[in-house]
């Protein structure tokens, strides 16, 4: 698997004044790199659906049009890449996971996304709670594009960005964690980048 990087350009340095807002190990792009583990889905947007699911069981469901009718948030945060790359100041807009989760009543520790595709990701779901996690359709002013996750992807932005599922389709609520695709093949469960949790053993 080669992941596709299209308008990548590498910056090396940090600008001045935003030291504190770069993780270790990283370098600040003004390019937004494309990096996908398969081909980009195109669900159409009659289609789509995004579903709070436990133990196989469907919790709660919204369209997209019933996902457009939710309070939207407009969010501007730094996001870092396992792959060392870091983007300052990037602006997005979506639902915050509080106001989906806000609707089903359940106390699961831990949440696992599911994409088109067949992504999954998993995390601790205090981690997509508390004003933490979007399930964002907007970047910059205009819909997300499907080679960046849109219709939807899920933002997490203190957590490495595969953290923040393309193409998202839903959350499983789960009583233990699980890995995801990525934490199969060895990436870190967690993900921190202030702490470099790239791969397990970090």
């Amino acid at each position: 698997m080669s992941p596709i990087s299209h308008g990548f350009r590498r910056r090396h340095t940090v600008p001045d004044g935003a030291v504190d807002r770069v993780p270790p190990g990283q370098y600040v792009t003004d390019g937004f790199p494309v990096l996908s583990a398969g081909p980009t889905p195109r669900t159409p947007l009659a289609e789509w659906t995004f579903s709070v699911r436990k133990g196989g069981e469907t919790l709660k469901s919204w369209s997209w049009e019933e996902l457009q009718d939710l309070p939207a948030e407009a969010v501007t945060v730094d996001i870092h890449c396992v792959t060392r790359w870091s983007k300052l100041g990037t602006e997005w807009r979506g639902v915050s996971v509080d106001t989906l989760l806000g609707q089903v009543e359940d106390d699961a520790r831990y949440v696992m996304a599911f994409s088109d595709g067949g992504y999954t990701t998993n995390l601790p779901a205090e981690d997509v709670r508390g004003g933490k996690a979007w399930v964002a359709f907007g970047y910059g002013g205009i819909p997300l594009a499907p080679e960046h996750g849109g219709p939807a992807r899920l933002l997490v932005p203190h957590l490495y960005f595969w953290k923040s599922a393309k193409w998202v389709r839903g959350l499983e609520l789960m009583d233990e964690d699980q890995p995801g695709f990525w934490e199969t093949y060895g990436y870190h469960m967690y993900g921190d980048p202030w702490k470099e949790q790239r791969y397990q053993g970090d």
